[in-house]
């Protein structure tokens, strides 16, 4: 490395390392038009004092759900003061109160007390604003699918979609942002009937598409040549094989913070290769963590036998190691594989001439199961 290339110690390769963070809103936001104008259409009702559309927001994660709703709902209330847009990250909300807590938060400026007030006076203040001032309420509930999982998801949209029969005059309206569609059998027919949804589907980015979103993230979040185009394909390929933006924004982000570590003007090759190491060993750890115990046991038999175990082999040991079922066996063997901490492949060795041979995806040495 030439002395030139060498950073002074208060020197940085990010202009703005924000950029890279998970919840950044880019000034330019490319390839979801089709999906912003589906949900624009479906408030635009009450933009003119109508009632809005309900909404399925459905597409793999990191397929930008998240930004498009954000980006819509800044829009609207930059134009039209007939309408609040509420998001609701499932996540972190999960109750009633919590909910209608955010809720109240947008329309009031803070957040109701936690103690001494019942939930129905909050209730009956958004829906007495909302009546009083004529505006249309839209709430969009970000992975929805933890609403069901705490049992609040039915009561929840009950409440919004159904707030018209006490308060006349109330126009409201929910946007569900899910990665699946099973969600939507498990909603009672009493949400159902007013729960009649358009289905906006976001697709897999291309790999194109791909490389021009992490090649604007990185003009806004290094200095100028920081980045070469060779290493920027690279991130892009790698993003792309493993289907998640996520991952190639994280990538640039821990590749300048090696490099700059390295005290380097730009990011190399060397610096790309730590990078993607790094990302596969947080990936793999993470993995193991979310194993339960029994999931747990399983992985560290395949990772403690000195050779290569076949799916039926494993299967007696398992059942006669737990007394669980084979069923149970298979489904945490499709979870390790679904989790990329193992692979299978099918062979002709089996009783029926097909067994699936399991091949750990990691070095055990390397991590505490």
């Amino acid at each position: 490395m030439a002395i030139e290339d060498i950073l002074m110690y208060d020197e940085s390769l990010f202009q703005n390392i924000n950029a890279f963070d998970p919840d950044y809103m880019p000034q330019n936001y490319n390839f979801r038009d089709t999906q912003m104008e589906a949900m624009a259409m479906s408030i635009r009702p009450a933009i003119r004092g109508g009632k809005p559309s309900n909404a399925i927001v459905l597409g793999s994660p990191a397929t930008g759900k998240t930004t498009a709703i954000k980006k819509v709902f800044e829009l609207v209330e930059k134009t039209s003061e007939k309408v609040v847009c509420v998001y609701i990250n499932c996540q972190i909300h999960t109750t009633r109160f919590g909910i209608f807590s955010q809720i109240y938060k947008k329309i009031f400026g803070h957040i109701p007390p936690e103690t001494g007030v019942p939930f129905s006076r909050i209730y009956d203040q958004i829906m007495k604003y909302l009546q009083t001032n004529d505006k249309a309420l839209i709430v969009a509930f970000d992975d929805v699918n933890y609403l069901f999982q705490s049992k609040t998801a039915n009561k929840v949209f009950y409440d919004v979609l159904r707030a018209y029969e006490e308060y006349n005059g109330v126009k409201t309206a929910t946007f569900a942002i899910l990665s699946d569609l099973e969600f939507k059998y498990a909603f009672d027919k009493n949400v159902n009937t007013v729960f009649i949804p358009q289905e906006i589907t976001f697709p897999l980015y291309s790999y194109t598409e791909i490389e021009e979103i992490l090649k604007n993230r990185a003009k806004a979040g290094f200095y100028p040549n920081v980045l070469g185009d060779d290493i920027l394909e690279q991130i892009a390929m790698y993003t792309y094989e493993k289907g998640d933006l996520r991952i190639g924004i994280n990538l640039l982000r821990t590749c300048g913070n090696i490099a700059e570590a390295d005290a380097s003007r730009e990011i190399t090759q060397k610096h790309y290769d730590e990078a993607v190491d790094s990302l596969v060993s947080i990936n793999i750890k993470q993995a193991i963590d979310s194993l339960n115990d029994e999931e747990k046991s399983v992985l560290k038999a395949i990772a403690d036998y000195d050779g290569v175990y076949t799916a039926g082999e494993l299967s007696e040991i398992f059942k006669e190691k737990t007394g669980s079922s084979y069923t149970s066996f298979y489904r945490i063997l499709d979870k390790l594989e679904f989790v990329r901490l193992i692979d299978t492949k099918f062979t002709g060795k089996g009783v029926k001439g097909k067994s699936r041979e399991i091949i750990l995806r990691f070095n055990p040495d390397d991590y505490v199961i």
